[in-house]
């Protein structure tokens, strides 16, 4: 099959043919119709997150199953799909409990193996991890929303109560910041937007956010949809007192040991909670309010690419402020 291969830790990617996966017995292969560009797969590219060489990215996709294992009870080849970033075990007292995003036997296709940059990709713990794509929802939206989406979808919704007057403040309006801006302002909820990216703040703006160069002491909960030490003390420090900050942004290098205000956090009696995308068991409200056309993740599509243009628009994420806003899908001909 047709893929995009790095042969090395920030070595050019390129276009390669290589095998096409096996079929666990317990998975399923997926013929891959898109898929997204995300700032995960440049940490991977840049060799901030460990992966194996060479490697594969892409870890945010939907698709048609084309192959499933003996053990599978719950998909069908022709299935359409998608599935979390996270991929449980499946046997887990996490995965039993539906909490597979914490598994601790977890695989991500695009990281432990190779991933959705091609034109099939592996899928283990088949029925834990796949999603029916309901006919509503189009491949191109559905890409964004095993990652960013689902990952906005839960930091928001999926670690307390969100009061109806509540106010939002999402630090850092890529892909996943955008998503939380979307479903923020679905739940009618009042969004604070911030980014250094003209571009970012423009889109924010279009969805009903506020866009605003700083926050201090306003916000009831508050994400670091980016990920470093200066977004995730931002987002603390814009909590008003009892307030929940969410951590989305990946935190790694130097960062991952970043200090928070924490004179702050126990004298105003903040929540500070880590969010990593989000289980399959939780999709169906999501999926739900998007077929329902509550949600609609297609406008938070910036550019559709061929697939072959895939690690051109990896590498253009070394910019710290793109030239264009949202979530870049790329697709492959049929």
């Amino acid at each position: 099959m047709r893929a995009i291969v790095y042969d090395a830790v920030g070595s050019v990617p390129r276009v390669a043919d290589v095998p096409a996966p096996d079929c666990p017995p317990d998975g399923a292969v997926v013929e891959v119709r898109a898929t997204g560009v995300c700032r995960s797969d440049w940490h991977a590219w840049r060799g901030h997150d460990p992966v194996p060489l060479p490697h594969i990215p892409g870890h945010e996709f939907a698709g048609v199953v084309s192959a499933v294992g003996p053990q599978v009870k719950g998909f069908a080849v022709g299935d359409r799909v998608t599935a979390p970033f996270v991929n449980g075990c499946g046997w887990c007292p996490y995965c039993v409990a539906g909490r597979a995003q914490i598994c601790p036997n977890q695989t991500q296709p695009g990281f432990t193996h190779p991933g959705s940059f091609a034109e099939q990709v592996q899928v283990r713990a088949a029925d834990t991890n796949l999603v029916r794509l309901p006919d509503a929802v189009d491949f191109v939206p559905a890409a964004a929303l095993g990652c960013r989406f689902a990952t906005a979808f839960r930091a928001l919704t999926g670690h307390g109560p969100v009061p109806d007057d509540a106010v939002v403040a999402v630090h850092g309006c890529g892909g996943v910041g955008l998503s939380a801006v979307m479903i923020a302002v679905a739940l009618r909820l009042r969004v604070l937007a911030l980014d250094l990216s003209p571009a970012a703040t423009a889109m924010a703006a279009s969805l009903g956010a506020v866009v605003v160069p700083s926050v201090v002491g306003e916000a009831d909960i508050a994400i670091d949809a980016y990920g470093s030490a200066e977004t995730a003390e931002a987002s603390v420090r814009s909590l008003r007192r009892g307030g929940r900050h969410v951590q989305v942004g990946l935190m790694l290098g130097d960062d991952a040991r970043a200090p928070l205000p924490w004179d702050l956090v126990v004298a105003h009696e903040l929540q500070v909670v880590g969010s990593h995308g989000m289980a399959a068991v939780d999709y169906p409200p999501m999926l739900d309010l998007v077929a329902r056309g509550r949600l609609d993740p297609g406008r938070l599509v910036g550019s559709v690419i061929d697939l072959a243009e895939a690690g051109e628009a990896l590498r253009a994420m070394d910019s710290p402020i793109p030239a264009h806003a949202g979530i870049t899908v790329a697709v492959r001909s049929v």
